[in-house]
């Protein structure tokens, strides 16, 4: 059989409400070429029934797996990067849904230049929008800080226009499957695992294009992970840059890529919202003091491992750009870290 142009991998959990909108949106575009790969992830709720009768509705449209126990959004990621046979990976998650277009538009990037990465933005999705979100241009979110278009092959201001922007969700990008040798998976069992693995993938890339338009329609619910934090979750967050700041630094070392203060910089800055995320539970939480401190040593030291520039370098280096908040808040949370 000829391999599909695209993968779309779709992991399921208890998303009875979403999944058909969420697959519909994706039936409604695909084309020849295009295959549909569904994971439940041992649902609970009615999600895999619901999988079996939509597979039904559109014969031959959905290749269904399941896992017989729950393992998690990186397991089933996972086992969906291994069952894929398209040459592009797209990883939609079951709540959100493809906004109309995307298709399309990734087909005729893909055709026309062959990259390894293909970056995209998005819209925040509601169910009641009020005025004050459209005011915060929510429906339509830069992933890239960056040049629209391409192709381009630097790989510095790949990562750098990633890393500035902070939106490292792995639903924002499509990437070649062949980026994604047997030592790159998202990390079973950790929160934040779009942050920790996506620079690694894209560090990767030869070539990248950015689309400046909104592809993917992300569901705002009130059970994310930044809305229902935890001392897990923070610690998951504070060093979830920990593979990519190393990878990064012998990548460099060994002249794969010249050294650049731009990305220097832009790594320092997504490292300083892990440090801040991360401490603002930290400082706020119901933790016993000793919990608290040797929380708050960790993230201080996942901080000095992961960014290029010092604490206060990179106070320094916000004020010379006028974020003077920026450099407020970085200060204060590494006040708090080494209380």
């Amino acid at each position: 059989m000829t391999a599909p142009w695209l993968s779309v991998l779709v992991p399921v959990y208890n998303v009875q409400d979403y999944l058909e909108e969420c697959l519909a949106s994706v039936i409604e575009q695909a084309g020849e070429g295009v295959e549909i790969l569904v994971l439940d992830d041992a649902s609970t709720d009615g999600s895999r029934a619901l999988m079996d009768r939509l597979a039904a509705r559109w014969p031959g449209r959905l290749r269904l797996h399941h896992h017989a126990a729950n393992q998690g959004l990186s397991a089933a990621r996972n086992t969906l990067i291994d069952a894929a046979r398209g040459d592009y990976l797209w990883f939609l998650d079951s709540d959100d849904k493809l906004l109309p277009g995307a298709l399309a538009g990734l087909q005729a990037i893909v055709r026309e230049h062959v990259p390894d990465a293909v970056l995209c933005d998005f819209a925040v999705w509601r169910e009641r929008p009020r005025w004050k979100h459209r005011l915060r241009g929510e429906s339509h979110r830069a992933t890239f800080a960056g040049a629209a278009g391409g192709p381009s092959t630097d790989r510095a201001a790949l990562l750098a226009g990633l890393l500035m922007t902070g939106q490292l969700h792995a639903w924002s990008k499509v990437t070649r499957r062949a980026l994604w040798g047997a030592d790159l998976r998202f990390p079973p069992g950790r929160y934040f695992e779009d942050m920790a693995t996506m620079p690694l993938a894209l560090l990767r890339a030869r070539s990248h294009c950015y689309a400046p338009v909104p592809w993917v329609a992300y569901r705002q619910r009130g059970s994310s992970i930044l809305s229902t934090m935890t001392l897990p979750k923070a610690l998951d967050q504070s060093r979830a840059l920990t593979a990519f700041a190393q990878a990064l630094a012998a990548a460099e070392a060994a002249g794969r890529l010249p050294a650049s203060p731009g990305l220097h910089f832009a790594l320092a800055h997504q490292s300083a919202r892990c440090l801040v995320g991360a401490m603002r539970f930290v400082q706020n939480a119901a933790l016993p003091e000793a919990e608290r401190r040797a929380a708050a040593e960790q993230v201080r030291a996942d901080f000095a491992a992961h960014s290029p520039l010092g604490v206060h370098a990179l106070a320094r280096a916000y004020a010379r750009r006028g974020w003077w908040l920026r450099a407020a808040k970085l200060l204060r949370a590494h006040g708090v870290a080494a209380a």
